[in-house]
């Protein structure tokens, strides 16, 4: 299990983002979150087997059909304990 947070640039708020993120992130098993940034931005934590989470990087980098994404700057984190679902903040 590996652990990634990415905080993602563009127009990724008030478009439905955090929800489409967690509408791909669910069916891959993924655990984690999506959070509105004060600035702008969206933070976004994919905790899960490495190819879900992969997957779930190429999906945020895709963005939702109303964002535009202009970039992601991933770090890969320490993988908390047990973590369970998706949450939206």
């Amino acid at each position: 299990m590996i652990a990634v947070k990415g905080i993602v640039d563009g127009k990724v708020q008030r478009v439905w983002f955090r929800r489409y993120v967690q509408s791909v992130a669910e069916p891959l098993g993924l655990a984690g979150y999506a959070k509105n940034l004060a600035d702008g931005r969206v933070e976004v934590l994919l905790i899960g087997a490495e190819n879900a989470v992969v997957q779930g990087q190429r999906a945020v980098e895709q963005g939702s059909p109303l964002s535009r994404v202009k970039s992601v700057n991933w770090v890969e984190m320490a993988c908390p304990g047990t973590p369970q679902g998706f949450d939206i903040l």
